[in-house]
């Protein structure tokens, strides 16, 4: 499932920028609450008070690249079958474009390792994940080098 490939800079700035600019939602029963990179997610916290931590992964379109639905939408069960195996708590979440030119199906995971999350955002080709220890900052974590001349982000992790 890993379809990791170079991406050059000029997407990457791109990606990035619509990552950043991403709206990210879960779910508890009907209804969908905000996160939002660089602020805390109250709403988690208290409602999942055993919860160390959270990820926020997908499985859909590795690397940014669009693939067709039933793709997709394969790979996202096999995330949820690899995640429920794990005896991972998760649910669902999503993050779209503000203009909801985009959306891709998510899932909120509870307490997993950040390293055990990074290797399965790695598995499943993913090109930014969110991340993050209860009551801080949510994190984007970028899998890939930092761009030359970017300037830093406090909320974002590059991770090669």
């Amino acid at each position: 499932m890993n379809n990791q490939h170079p991406i050059d800079d000029t997407r990457l700035v791109a990606l990035l920028h619509a990552y950043l600019d991403a709206r990210y939602r879960w779910q508890h029963r009907d209804d969908w609450h905000d996160i939002v990179i660089g602020l805390p997610t109250p709403g988690l916290d208290l409602h999942y008070p055993d919860a160390a931590g959270y990820g926020c992964i997908s499985a859909w379109n590795p690397m940014s690249e669009l693939r067709p639905p039933t793709e997709n939408r394969r790979s996202d069960k096999a995330l949820e079958a690899e995640l429920t195996a794990l005896g991972l708590p998760h649910m669902p979440a999503f993050a779209s474009a503000a203009d909801r030119s985009w959306r891709e199906p998510s899932w909120i995971v509870f307490g997993m390792d950040v390293d055990a999350f990074d290797a399965l955002a790695r598995r499943y080709g993913q090109l930014g994940t969110l991340w993050w220890p209860r009551e801080t900052p949510v994190r984007l974590r970028m899998y890939a080098k930092r761009p030359s001349g970017l300037e830093g982000d406090q909320h974002v992790d590059w991770l090669r």
